[in-house]
């Protein structure tokens, strides 16, 4: 589980941050530009408070770009530390959300591109099958397709599995998935849409 307050940097002390009862009690009703704002200047309640919001969402992009639990988990607790330490420097220019999404896709994608030149396909790992209440055979079924899908996920460039993971099943717009990839817009339709032809044709036993 994603821990919720990052290690302060070096210097301990007060270090002249803002007292945190500021922000407790109502701090979940506090919108997101006073939060940001508040974390930025060193107060601890506020970032774990951004960290209770994003987290889970974030967790749940790691999880399918990665396919593994533990490698998701690490992926999001660098970023959350990484996003501590650079806070200061946020400018406001997207939602502090939008910005988790960015870190943790670029945490992801590096682990991706560097999986891709020392592993073999098979040694890819699957993500966690849903918990189904029907009968054995479907979820013999569904197990199956799951792998199907996780074998055809990791024949994708980690930029393609990026670009469909977080339009399909994060629903992120073309914008914002350019800025987290790091390509431009056209880019990023180019890729979606070679994602989906290979995975439609991959996974057409299935359908």
């Amino acid at each position: 589980m994603v821990n919720a307050t990052p290690t302060q940097p070096a210097g301990g002390g007060d270090g002249g941050h803002r007292p945190t009862a500021e922000v407790s009690g109502p701090a979940s009703e506090l919108s997101e530009r006073l939060l940001t704002a508040r974390a930025a200047e060193g107060d601890d309640a506020a970032f774990e408070t951004l960290v209770r919001r994003h987290g889970p969402v974030l967790l749940q992009l790691a999880r399918r770009l990665l396919g593994n639990d533990g490698e998701a988990e690490d992926a999001v607790q660098e970023a959350f530390v990484s996003a501590w330490r650079r806070l200061p420097e946020f400018r406001g220019d997207a939602a502090f959300g939008t910005w988790m999404y960015r870190i943790v896709t670029n945490r992801c994608l590096n682990a991706l591109r560097s999986r891709r030149r020392t592993q073999p396909l098979e040694s890819v790992p699957e993500p966690a099958a849903p918990e189904h209440q029907s009968s054995p055979a479907r979820a013999a079924e569904s197990a199956a397709s799951v792998h199907a899908l996780a074998t055809a996920l990791a024949g994708l460039t980690p930029e393609q599995r990026a670009c469909w993971v977080l339009r399909e099943l994060h629903g992120l717009p073309y914008e914002d998935i350019a800025a987290a990839v790091g390509i431009g817009e056209p880019a990023v339709r180019g890729r979606i849409f070679r994602a989906r032809r290979y995975l439609t044709e991959a996974m057409d036993t299935w359908r």
